[in-house]
């Protein structure tokens, strides 16, 4: 994969500075590349589903007992609201240090700006349809779990699958329920080794993404945009290598050297991806055979974490807001942008975890404090490559979030006779 990015990447910037306007750059990468690419993507996306329910229902079932199911789940609900709520203050501090906004050339920007239109006005039509408030809330239940699968509600299958796993928990003695449970033990096994399978097309889907981002938009938006692309990423730089490192080092007694070796495949896998779903069974994989967490504990803090603990969306989702009321002369103040970013947390956990799906989270919070939501399209440019960034911090931070855990449990011995 890693040999598969650098091809992609050093291809794609040759191909960009010696033939950028030329029609066939279009055509390879509208015809060849893109689908390869988007074909590796479907087949990630189509296994996804059923390997999160079948993991979240077999991590919950594993637990042996509610009272182990509560320790793990509040456990992780806590380190999650910790570790967001420094990503806040991280994420603010460094936006109101270099204000990103008010370094922006307006000239660009405008042209940017018009650039965009069609793309943006997509993404607000997205936004007017997406459901907020007590509506967000009561779409956590479905009411029809196939509907749920069908239209890729990760929420809604996450509930379902926590309240079928808690269901197998409270009757495993029964026969046929410890029969259920080892079929969907069977689905488990079988999409991973089904992924193993897809996964082998890695590196040459990888090679198609580096090449497509390199060859079309090259480095030209990273400029014209440097304030902004360097604001987050030094926020997200932070969380990973300053905030990270400490929490492995003090909650889980881990070396964070040895920590990043080992999870360097989910890393290029998020980074190249762009999506937290489709690097899931890949993070599954690490956590299990490169970390050795237990399979109980690696499975539920690392599929609820898939959705649930998003660090780098809600960091990028709330640099850029702030960006833009910069950008836009919007004045907000420091309680107003704590709850732009509590927003941004809370956001985060219903955003899709595809590519470029925070996007219309961004927008519904710009309308909310008054800034101009059409100013999204400033940032959409350069947003594959942060949405790639962000990603790798999100499915990390999962990782580190489930070796916390780990630490805390014990896996019971067996006593041979």
């Amino acid at each position: 994969m890693l040999g598969g990015f650098v091809l992609g990447l050093a291809l794609g910037l040759f191909v960009h500075f010696a033939a950028a306007d030329a029609k066939w750059v279009v055509w390879v990468t509208t015809n060849v590349t893109g689908p390869i690419g988007q074909i590796f993507l479907r087949l990630l996306f189509m296994l996804v589903i059923p390997l999160l329910f079948s993991a979240l229902v077999v991590g919950i079932a594993e637990m042996g007992e509610i009272r182990a199911l509560k320790r793990v789940g509040l456990r992780t609900l806590i380190l999650t609201i910790c570790v967001s709520s420094i990503a806040v203050i991280v994420s603010l501090a460094l936006v109101n240090l270099f204000q990103p906004g008010a370094g922006v050339d307006r000239g660009e920007a405008q042209a940017l700006l018009a650039a965009s239109g069609d793309s943006a006005g997509a993404i607000l039509d997205r936004t007017a349809s997406t459901p907020s408030g007590i509506d967000a809330i009561l779409n956590i239940v479905p009411s029809n779990i196939v509907a749920a699968m069908t239209a890729n509600d990760i929420l809604a299958i996450m509930f379902f699958a926590l309240f079928f796993g808690i269901g197998i928990l409270l009757t495993l003695d029964k026969p046929h329920v410890q029969t259920l449970k080892t079929g969907i033990e069977g689905i488990f096994e079988v999409s991973m080794r089904l992924i193993g399978i897809v996964i082998r097309l890695a590196p040459i889907a990888v090679f198609c993404f580096m090449f497509n981002l390199a060859a079309l938009f090259g480095w030209e938006l990273l400029v014209r945009l440097l304030a902004f692309v360097g604001v987050v990423l030094a926020a997200l730089g932070t969380q990973m290598f300053v905030v990270f490192p400490i929490l492995l080092l003090l909650l889980a007694r881990k070396s964070p050297l040895a920590f990043f070796r080992e999870t360097q495949e989910a890393a290029v896998m998020a980074f190249s991806t762009a999506s937290s779903n489709a690097t899931l069974p890949t993070a599954l994989r690490v956590a299990e055979n490169k970390l050795k967490l237990p399979p109980k504990v690696s499975r539920f803090v690392l599929t609820i974490g898939a959705t649930a603990n998003q660090n780098g969306t809600a960091m990028f989702e709330g640099v850029t807001v702030i960006f833009l009321a910069q950008f836009f002369g919007v004045d907000l103040t420091l309680g107003q942008q704590i709850t732009v970013m509590l927003v941004c947390i809370l956001g985060g956990i219903g955003t899709a975890g595809v590519p470029a799906g925070s996007l219309p989270v961004i927008a519904l919070i710009l309308g909310m404090v008054g800034v101009p939501p059409a100013g999204i399209g400033l940032v959409l440019g350069v947003d594959r490559f942060l949405d790639m960034c962000r990603t790798v911090l999100n499915v990390i931070g999962d990782l580190v979030l489930a070796t916390i855990v780990s630490a805390g449990e014990k896996e019971p011995v067996e006593v041979k006779p």
